[in-house]
């Protein structure tokens, strides 16, 4: 038996031709991917803000010796316990000039709700270097400190004494010439100051006219009279007198926040309301969890804040049921609320602390002001 046939011929099948459809897409599929990774390793103009750590004001805090201490502890009043939580908010960033997020990165964040791309123009300014921003972050986060300890004992019935100094005097300002560094500015159009964002809010009010400066130089009071300066920003009109002021208090008592590595002013409010919680009997929040955010005045006036959709996020991921947000925010808000969270638009100490009596009363909180 022969395995082959010598006289038979074998012809072999014919190749089958390949789609002029699937080269095609065989060839985007590879540039597509070579495309991918070159975007991957291209720098970017953009960093990625996303939910940051949630720290709660009636808890503790780590030193930087790694040891656990109350977030805030005071001495030389009645302190009483506290339950529940009034947790503040932050927002991590992602990248900076050195080191931008890809493009990749830049994608998965797009695609998240709880995430935002910003360009990096908006965070890290050009010429600051990242160690300058944290220097200049943790500088906002003591004075936010200061005004929170401000606002907390002022709304208590203490007497804190606000001082507002100057530092410095621009060159070619609207006060040079008038005002010294030095000079403690007491009053502006006889208003006595409690603050710099009263003594803003007065020159904003005035539009150009002249103000009337009460300082105390040298032992003595003095009045002296500054024309503000004009000066447009996109399209806006501010007025300046053109002076660095520092505000220190003369607290009766000694508050202490423990807050390693978080800067910026956003944690004023609930800075105050733990304070407030801390030195007063029973539970501000009814044992519930609040979390919150927004700058604050001596005053107790609530400010605008960065990232409150991320913190929003952040505070469902807290457990959170109830969310504190400054009304100046209420436009980044509507449209952008988690499920889970109701929240409520504040202007001031007192509006926080409408909205905390309801919730630890369990009252109807339908009728309180809200971002929708």
């Amino acid at each position: 038996m022969a395995l082959f046939d010598e006289n038979v011929t074998l012809t072999p099948a014919p190749r089958r031709r390949v789609a002029r459809r699937t080269i095609v897409g065989i060839w985007a599929l590879v540039i597509a991917l070579v495309a991918l990774l070159v975007l991957t390793f291209l720098p970017t103009a953009y960093v990625i803000q996303q939910p940051g750590p949630v720290y709660n004001t009636l808890g503790t805090a780590e030193t930087a010796e790694g040891e656990e201490v109350p977030l805030i502890s005071v001495e030389g009043a009645q302190t009483y316990p506290t339950d529940g939580a009034l947790d503040l908010l932050t927002v991590q960033v992602v990248g900076n000039r050195e080191r931008t997020p890809s493009w990749f990165e830049l994608a998965l964040a797009w695609m998240d709700s709880s995430r935002a791309v910003l360009p990096i123009e908006s965070v890290f300014p050009e010429g600051v270097t990242t160690e300058e921003r944290s220097e200049q972050s943790a500088a906002l986060m003591v004075d936010s400190q200061q005004e929170a300890t401000a606002a907390a004992l002022i709304e208590l019935g203490y007497d804190v004494d606000p001082e507002l100094t100057v530092v410095e005097v621009g060159e070619d300002a609207a006060a040079a010439g008038i005002i010294q560094a030095g000079d403690v500015v007491v009053a502006a159009d006889g208003q006595e100051l409690m603050d710099v964002a009263q003594l803003r809010d007065i020159v904003a009010a005035a539009q150009g006219d002249p103000v009337a400066l009460t300082v105390r130089r040298d032992g003595e009071e003095v009045v002296e009279t500054v024309t503000p300066e004009a000066v447009d920003t996109d399209g806006e009109t501010s007025w300046l007198l053109g002076i660095v002021l520092s505000t220190t208090f003369d607290f009766p008592i000694d508050v202490t926040i423990q807050l390693n590595n978080v800067g910026g002013p956003s944690a004023g409010m609930m800075f105050a309301l733990g304070i407030i919680d801390t030195l007063t009997e029973g539970e501000l929040n009814g044992g519930e969890i609040v979390a919150g955010t927004g700058t604050i005045t001596a005053e107790g006036t609530v400010g605008p804040i960065g990232g409150i959709r991320q913190k929003m996020y952040g505070a469902v991921d807290a457990d959170a049921e109830w969310f504190l947000a400054p009304d100046a925010n209420c436009d980044e808000v509507v449209g952008h609320i988690p499920d889970g969270l109701q929240v409520f638009a504040v202007e001031d100490l007192d509006d926080a602390l409408t909205v905390l009596d309801a919730v630890s009363t369990g009252a109807d909180t339908s009728a309180l002001p809200t971002c929708d």
